[in-house]
């Protein structure tokens, strides 16, 4: 990926890839830190690097040495509410892998970086085995993040089309990978 590398987080790039997502609620999802929905962010090791089925990628600037963009899965659905009941029922946690926090910096957008961490996470997702569903949702106030989305993966519901407009996020599901075989001694 030219000046870039992606890989598994270790302990080493939790302060760097929390630094990115707080950027990016705080600048692009206008949120600011929501401990409900933002906890995962402030203990991101807690969250991704311990748990077996999931995971936290992140994309090295080789040059600086910053963390400069983040993906990672997790073993839950929505949750309802916020999210609408139907969603959340057909995307339970457990059987479903959530793909959560790809973000990139501005500056490093536009070089494939977050098309590179879906591939990169959808490979765990099927290595992991056991899910049935891969799912995410987006803040299509976000620029670029519809359009994005759209191009890799169905959509399951846009509440901006709801009554009252619930959240205003887009659900969506992906093409869930093949299993990867285990091969037999």
């Amino acid at each position: 990926m030219g000046d870039y590398v992606i890989r598994v987080a270790g302990d080493g790039d939790v302060d760097g890839a929390r630094a990115v997502m707080l950027d990016t609620v705080y600048r692009d999802l206008k949120s600011g830190y929501v401990p409900r929905w933002h906890a995962d962010i402030i203990d991101p090791a807690a969250h991704y690097l311990r748990p077996e089925r999931r995971t936290l990628l992140v994309a090295e600037h080789v040059p600086s040495g910053a963390i400069v963009a983040t993906g990672g899965v997790r073993d839950q659905g929505p949750a309802a509410p916020p999210n609408p009941q139907w969603v959340a029922d057909r995307f339970p946690s457990g059987s479903t892998a959530q793909l959560c926090r790809i973000y990139v910096r501005p500056e490093h957008r536009r070089h494939g970086l977050a098309r590179a961490l879906v591939r990169e996470l959808t490979d765990f997702v099927a290595s992991a085995g056991g899910y049935e569903r891969l799912y995410l949702h987006t803040d299509p106030a976000v620029t670029g993040a519809e359009p994005f989305w759209r191009s890799l993966a169905q959509e399951v519901c846009d509440e901006r089309e709801l009554p009252g407009g619930g959240q205003g996020i887009v659900h969506f599901e992906l093409p869930l990978p093949a299993p990867v075989p285990v091969p037999v001694a």
